[in-house]
């Protein structure tokens, strides 16, 4: 069984990384320490009360398994509930409900493999992709990692000094390009964003052989990963090799919502089959996804985003036939397992059962 339930940890430490960015380091009991074993890449799902308010926040794990600690980095936001309220106030001994680790954004490290792999990273999308390059690093002796890391200034960089650090320590096998918006360099190609003509230029010039990368790792603010991910495309670099981790989802087109719509209004009323910590129960369907109809029979079904980004709200489908409007939190591979995200998914037709459990 998959547990996805809430367990509310002390916070160890909160660290400044930046102006804007800081660190919150999590005290695991031990009895609890099997739960919260995660893979690089992975993120938690946090929720406190604000103000009377439930809020929730999924953020990415910033330390590599090996390191035995459970961290995860909170950059600032203009009108962010969440990391005002971190930035503001949170302290060492405070005790915020943490979700056991999550996510895809991850492959298989091995320390029998020599393999090359390349990370894209924007802002505080870092996060994700430090706990990959640490990962690798540690794990395959043999392997290489190169990192395209897009900011605005040097006073914006998140980890840059352990990210130096880790230059130093793997000379030969982790390389480091700095690409900033509001700063000029003596090289012409690091001064400015990472858009499209820039990935371009970057995979061009640094990495050659860009066939031979095993695994290309994209997180950061959309436009760029977009960009990224288009460059990546037209060299026919296979679909299996390219990771994309986002934070946010952009707005449905109008045919889809349109579409999503007269799906919601065609399964008013059906009922559906919910299997959560291992229980079944019949729910009707009432809302405008499966999620928010399990939740408003009363089942505490998880989420965080709602949004198809985070993949909280994951659940196989077992029974009958569904319809998912956003899947950017699952991989082919899960997909194709029959796992829907909820908060994106309508009933197309009586008989539908999804297991949470799953």
């Amino acid at each position: 069984m998959v547990t996805k339930d809430f367990h509310r940890l002390t916070v160890a430490e909160v660290v400044p990384e930046t102006d804007e960015a800081r660190s919150i380091r999590f005290a695991v009991p031990g009895e609890l320490a099997d739960l919260y074993r995660f893979r690089a890449g992975q993120h938690l799902t946090l929720r406190t009360f604000i103000e009377g308010e439930e809020v929730r926040r999924n953020y990415s794990l910033c330390t590599a398994p090996a390191d035995g600690d459970l961290m995860v980095t909170v950059k600032q936001i203009a009108g962010g509930v969440f990391s005002n309220w971190v930035a503001r106030d949170l302290k060492a001994g405070d005790e915020i409900d943490v979700m056991p680790p999550h996510g895809s954004f991850t492959v298989d490290f091995d320390p029998g493999q020599a393999q090359r792999y390349v990370g894209f990273a924007g802002g505080s999308g870092i996060t994700p992709v430090m706990s990959l390059i640490r990962t690798a690093l540690s794990t395959e002796p043999e392997s290489r990692f190169t990192l395209f890391y897009g900011n605005r200034d040097a006073g914006s960089i998140i980890f840059l000094e352990q990210l130096a650090a880790l230059k130093d320590r793997y000379l030969g096998r982790f390389e480091l390009f700095h690409f900033l918006s509001d700063e000029e360099g003596d090289v012409r190609l690091f001064n400015g964003m990472l858009d499209r003509e820039t990935c371009d230029a970057a995979i061009a010039s640094l990495v050659p052989e860009p066939e031979e990368v095993a695994a290309w790792f994209i997180c950061g603010p959309g436009p760029m990963m977009d960009a990224a991910e288009a460059a990546l495309t037209e060299r026919a670099i296979a679909h299996e090799r390219i990771h994309v981790e986002r934070f946010t989802a952009g707005r449905p087109s109008a045919a889809l919502a349109a579409e999503m719509a007269q799906l919601q209004q065609q399964a008013s009323g059906l009922t559906m089959s919910v299997t959560l910590d291992g229980r079944t129960r019949k729910v009707p369907f009432t809302h405008g996804n499966i999620l928010d109809s399990a939740r408003e029979s009363g089942l505490p079904a998880p989420f965080a985003c709602k949004a198809g980004v985070c993949a909280t709200c994951r659940a196989r489908v077992t029974a009958g036939e569904v319809s998912m409007a956003a899947r950017y939190g699952l991989t082919d591979e899960e997909i194709e397992a029959g796992y829907v995200l909820t908060c994106q998914s309508v009933p197309k037709g009586e008989g539908v059962a999804v297991d949470y459990d799953a």
